[in-house]
């Protein structure tokens, strides 16, 4: 890019690093899968958080990652309700009454299963690309100590 008098211009770099409040609204995030309950325990408003994301990468794969984790919370909530149901309080009776309606979990989940499921595979492939570093690493090793030996015997002869 150039500028008005010609000279290159520098393109705009994005922030690659997170501002204070990320950690907390991530942990929120992560433990209510609720942007507005996350930006308001960071001390933020939602737009914050939301021009943060497109701006800053990083923090936009932070973001993925702790909502697939929120989500991971409340698939668990939701099975453990699925077994043993909602204690609800039943009209003139001294003891409550074991409810298993879960149709708006079971929708909430539904909404956000494809998105979790497209960051479960972003994490699984770089858990794969990881393991095919180390094999590649041991191999190159492995190459090394054979022509180390190799040279070795050449000079005995």
């Amino acid at each position: 890019m150039t500028d008005s008098t010609g000279r290159r211009r520098a393109p705009a770099r994005k922030r690659t690093t997170l501002k204070p409040w990320a950690k907390p609204f991530l942990a929120e995030l992560a433990r209510t899968s609720n942007v507005t309950a996350a930006a308001k325990a960071a001390g933020i408003c939602t737009g914050t958080a939301y021009d943060e994301r497109r701006a800053n990468a990083p923090f936009n794969r932070a973001w993925q990652q702790a909502l697939c984790e929120g989500y991971d919370h409340l698939e668990m909530e939701l099975l453990q309700r699925m077994r043993g149901g909602e204690l609800k309080p039943a009209a003139g009776a001294k003891r409550g009454v074991r409810g298993y309606d879960n149709a708006i979990a079971f929708r909430l989940l539904c909404a956000h299963r494809e998105s979790a499921a497209r960051q479960r595979a972003v994490r699984d492939h770089e858990d794969t690309e990881a393991i095919l570093a180390a094999i590649d690493a041991k191999l190159d090793r492995m190459r090394r100590r054979r022509l180390a030996a190799k040279d070795a015997g050449d000079e005995g002869e």
